[in-house]
């Protein structure tokens, strides 16, 4: 009767593992799509760049694409340190629930994005406009203003490329500091897993000398019964 319940609690746990898997990939396959939906979004958004501002934002987009794709790689490292662990229901089942987190945060994240660029985007056409009519007016006013009117537009610009660049080393810098914290916390799951795996060896060895010893005791206890009987 122990056997067969052990083989039903291990099938349950099988169905249940079956089960957390499936979900884990659905929720991952919706949270790369809301990745992307994000990106093709703020791209479209701040499509309208001048030449180097657009090279910066896609060396930007490049270092988010790297950034997503070390994300992915973590959590498939995650999985692959923990498959061998007795206790793995239990993290699957915190890895869904922690996608899920990421997945309510990456939807809020993307819309508060698309629409930070799209305020950001009309501000700097209203600016453009309004810098466009002031122009025209000095220059039928002022001529001779031209050089300084240009010399702004200039400094302008190049505030907002230092502003780019200084977004691309920091993304740089959140990539490195990202690719060591998941580094860290890779090993400590597989030091987490081995000390699992060791201490459920352990239990089975005890399980095991315990059920012997059980048995040892039976068969101890059968032939002093008939030897009693031929007695009589």
């Amino acid at each position: 009767m122990e056997r067969e319940a052990d083989t039903e609690k291990l099938y349950v746990a099988e169905t249940e593992n079956r089960d957390l898997r499936t979900t884990i990939d659905a929720l991952r396959d919706e949270l790369e799509g809301e990745r992307y939906d994000k990106e093709r979004s703020v791209q479209a958004a701040v499509a309208n760049s001048n030449d180097e501002a657009v090279q910066l934002k896609s060396t930007i987009s490049a270092l988010r694409d790297q950034l997503e794709e070390l994300r992915f790689d973590k959590e498939k490292s995650v999985q692959e340190a923990i498959a061998s662990s007795a206790d793995e229901i239990s993290q699957l089942r915190a890895t869904a629930s922690s996608l899920r987190d990421e997945l309510e945060n990456l939807r809020f994240e993307k819309d508060k994005a698309v629409q930070e660029a799209v305020a950001h985007a009309a501000d700097e056409i209203t600016q453009l406009k309004a810098t466009a009519t002031s122009l025209r007016d000095e220059l039928e006013d002022l001529r001779f203003e031209k050089d300084k009117a240009v010399q702004d537009a200039v400094v302008t610009a190049n505030d907002e490329i230092v502003q780019l660049k200084e977004t691309a080393t920091s993304l740089r810098d959140e990539l490195e500091g990202t690719k060591i914290m998941y580094e860290e916390r890779i090993q400590d799951m597989e030091r987490d897993a081995r000390d699992e795996t060791a201490q459920l060896k352990d239990t089975i060895a005890a399980l095991r000398a315990d059920m012997e010893k059980k048995d040892g005791a039976k068969k101890r206890k059968r032939p002093s019964k008939a030897g009693g009987k031929k007695k009589k």
